[in-house]
């Protein structure tokens, strides 16, 4: 059998509403399907493993070049988000020079934390990146970090266990300066992958969205089925859920633009990211 897809999914619970309805009804064997955390997937898009798929936000402004960015289709929250945090055991606006240990999952959340450290709050704290954060804390080797970013079901899982006296909702933080939403992750696709295969993009897609209406529609099931996980009750794991939003409309493109001026702004990512390249508008 010929491979005529190669699709990445996030497999955080954000994306249970789409994703598990997917699991249960496509039956599309050429359309092979790839689990993993944000930054595998950017990783895997941009060498050419894949063809389309979730990704952290910025990953398509590294590479706009290489992307177009998929209508109707997002991980994003307007205010509270719930599972991308820095957690911290002292107040943030006394981390100054104290270290930050970040999430190796998300290029889009580590830049977020930093546009709200350096230019919000107007401090310098320095950084650490690491695979896990609970796992780095124990290594005695290294220094005890003052703060720790968190994201997807890690997060979930350390907000549940109440051991830091703060934390701070990246979501949040970023609508209280800005007034928008945020977009912490697009449905990229390769730009030649578009250009040679638009009837797969296009069967995809509707597919996408099919999956996404019925999982909104059976969300409270769903909610039940995935909330073991972390674990945290269904009740819980359905208001999580209520507050991820999976829209591309104008606001949410209006948001990622001011987000991406600030990569741009500081030197994160080629000016070529603006403007943004949609695809599939219905």
């Amino acid at each position: 059998m010929k491979i005529s897809a190669r699709i990445g999914m996030v497999n955080y619970i954000n994306t249970a509403p789409l994703y598990e309805v997917w699991k249960q009804t496509v039956r599309r064997a050429d359309w092979q399907v790839t689990e993993a955390p944000p930054t595998v997937l950017n990783r895997m898009l941009h060498g050419n493993e894949l063809d389309l798929g979730f990704v952290s936000s910025q990953e398509y402004a590294l590479h706009p070049g290489e992307y177009r960015i998929l209508s109707d289709l997002s991980i994003s929250a307007t205010g509270t988000v719930g599972s991308v945090f820095l957690f911290s055991n002292v107040p943030f606006a006394r981390l100054g020079e104290g270290l930050i240990l970040l999430s190796s999952q998300s290029q889009t959340s580590v830049s977020l934390v930093k546009i709200i450290l350096e230019e919000f709050y107007r401090i310098t704290p320095r950084y650490r990146v690491s695979m896990s954060s609970e796992s780095s804390e124990k290594e005695e080797d290294l220094e005890k970090p003052a703060a720790v970013l968190a994201i997807g079901d890690e997060a979930l899982r350390l907000s549940a266990g109440g051991e830091y006296l703060y934390r701070l909702d990246l979501g949040e933080a970023w609508q209280a300066q800005t007034g928008l939403p945020f977009v912490f992750a697009v449905w990229a696709v390769r730009e030649e992958f578009c250009r040679k295969s638009p009837e797969i993009v296009l069967a995809i897609h509707q597919e996408l969205l099919r999956c996404l209406r019925e999982g909104k529609e059976r969300l409270s099931e769903i909610s039940g089925l995935v909330a073991g996980r972390v674990p945290m009750d269904a009740d819980a794991c359905y208001r999580y859920l209520q507050g991820i939003e999976y829209d591309f409309g104008s606001e949410k493109q209006e948001a990622l633009t001011r987000f991406f001026e600030y990569l741009v702004s500081r030197g994160e990512v080629p000016a070529t990211a603006l403007p943004l390249k949609v695809c599939g508008k219905h």
